[in-house]
């Protein structure tokens, strides 16, 4: 009996947590629509998941505002999983059909990642798209928000790559907690980028950790946002080999 219902406790408590959202959403639309400010608490929380995912408390919430609350979106783990498998994916491509690849440049290549992720996203991707303080490569977003960035960059030493850190970090704002950096490397060996793309991150002033994630040809790491240092933001770095 006692095993039978622990069987059961994921359910039931997936299910509590779905009405118990569905609940407070629905309590923060009505109250949008009444048009009256209303202060909040400060421990309410300010987001949700697209489409949805468990809620993660920020180290830092924005101040209570006095507009009609509309909740923010953010990307669940799992949604950013899948954008960068649509991206290993593309990997297979190039291998399969080098002499399609070998003579694109960073622009040419990533209209693939594009189209891919289009597909995929409903068409919610764009490129050189203008935020914060300069043109992303790749931008996904729900609503008006920024729900991933990734930066797309041949591999030109440790020095431009550190570069490409900086300007990520420049473009990113503290709603933006998913990025990337794709590293096209074309006729070097793959051990020497991947040794430099680790020590330039860890020795980046914004480094905070690195997170284990199992990839033959990837790192990823939680660095602090550069405007606020309790804000923490994902970089997923993933290496692609591209016909020379």
């Amino acid at each position: 009996m006692i095993q039978a219902y622990n069987q059961g406790l994921a359910n039931q408590t997936a299910q509590c947590i779905d009405q118990r959202r569905t609940r407070l959403l629905a309590q923060s639309e009505r109250v949008a629509a009444l048009g009256i400010p209303v202060k909040r608490r400060e421990d309410a929380p300010k987001t949700y998941a697209v489409p949805t995912v468990q809620k993660k408390a920020a180290p830092k919430l924005p101040p209570a505002s006095a507009m009609p609350f509309k909740p923010e979106p953010t990307w669940a783990m799992e949604q950013y999983e899948q954008a960068l498998r649509i991206m290993q994916d593309m990997a297979v491509v190039m291998e399969r059909s080098p002499e399609a690849f070998k003579s694109m440049n960073e622009e040419a290549l990533r209209q693939h990642f594009l189209v891919q992720l289009n597909g995929q996203f409903e068409g919610k991707a764009t490129g050189e798209t203008f935020n914060m303080s300069g043109k992303t490569d790749i931008l996904l977003r729900e609503a008006d928000r920024n729900v991933f960035i990734a930066e797309c960059k041949f591999w030109k030493g440790p020095k431009a790559f550190k570069e490409a850190i900086d300007q990520l970090l420049r473009y990113t704002t503290w709603r933006d907690g998913k990025t990337a950096i794709l590293i096209f490397n074309r006729g070097i060996d793959t051990t020497t980028v991947m040794n430099g793309i680790d020590a330039q991150v860890k020795e980046h002033p914004n480094f905070k950790r690195a997170v284990s994630w199992s990839h033959e040809s990837g790192f990823r790491y939680v660095l602090r946002a550069n405007d606020d240092a309790g804000r923490e933001l994902f970089l997923t770095v993933l290496v692609f080999h591209v016909p020379a």
